[in-house]
């Protein structure tokens, strides 16, 4: 997929990946927008990187999402869109009834997996119209072994892998030139991740994965060691459900 002078709005663009990826794709020469909650972030952002637009916008926020496209209508439009925004809710003594659990996993799951369709949904019409377009959905190496500790997020990000496969193959079959890539990173130095001690990969790593894979066209894009992960979990799986929770019960408990 070529993206010189190609139009990209990335959710989540203010920090972390999301920031990094707008600069690269400007390097490219590409033109991006970025979206975000924290206005001083997105001033910070465009204040680094000038020919950045940015627009503030809840990615869990249905009046936003509406908003945010009428926005990107009245610029021109876009090519690509890439659902990088993400939340993560990390539960206390998941299992134990609680209402804040409740309450937590429902704004993971209408942030990671629902604000997304509803972009796609919004958006989908404005990339049929371009020559070349394209979906991003970022999912997780946990959408192939779910994490004990985050399990909706786990469970939102599995819930996306199996949607944009779905979305993939029924765009096919309307004969749809809108490409679905699905982005599949390791752990990722972000502030997300910032009280993992864990092996990380930083944003800059993970960009340039992600470019690489649009340019080569592979639909399924998984970066680092998400890629040696994904061989262990076809055929070990049990093997890769304890890489992935190295923690044990009574460790759990305290939680």
């Amino acid at each position: 997929m070529d993206l010189k002078s190609k139009t990209i709005l990335i959710t989540g663009g203010a920090s972390g990946i999301g920031l990094e990826a707008a600069r690269q794709f400007l390097a490219l020469g590409a033109k991006v927008i970025i979206t975000g909650r924290n206005q001083a972030k997105l001033d910070a952002a465009v204040n680094a990187y000038p020919a950045i637009t940015a627009i503030q916008s809840d990615a869990g926020n249905k009046d936003d999402a509406q908003s945010l496209f009428n926005k990107v209508k009245e610029l021109g439009g876009i090519d690509i869109l890439y659902n990088n925004a993400a939340v993560l809710v990390t539960p206390l003594n998941l299992g134990i009834p609680n209402d804040k659990h409740t309450e937590g996993a429902a704004y993971e799951m209408e942030v990671n997996y629902l604000g997304v369709i509803r972009l796609n949904n919004l958006f989908l019409g404005m990339l049929q119209s371009r020559k070349e377009a394209a979906i991003i959905n970022t999912t997780s190496i946990l959408s192939m072994a779910p994490s004990l500790i985050e399990a909706t997020y786990s469970s939102s990000k599995t819930a996306l892998a199996f949607y944009t496969i779905s979305l993939r193959e029924h765009l096919k079959i309307i004969g749809s030139n809108v490409k679905v890539f699905e982005l599949v990173p390791p752990l990722v130095a972000t502030e997300m991740t910032a009280d993992r001690t864990d092996k990380k990969i930083s944003p800059e790593e993970m960009v340039k994965g992600l470019i690489n894979g649009l340019l080569k066209n592979n639909y399924t894009i998984r970066v680092g060691d998400a890629k040696l992960f994904n061989m262990v979990n076809r055929v070990f799986p049990k093997l890769a459900f304890k890489i992935i929770n190295p923690i044990k019960s009574h460790q759990l408990l305290k939680n």
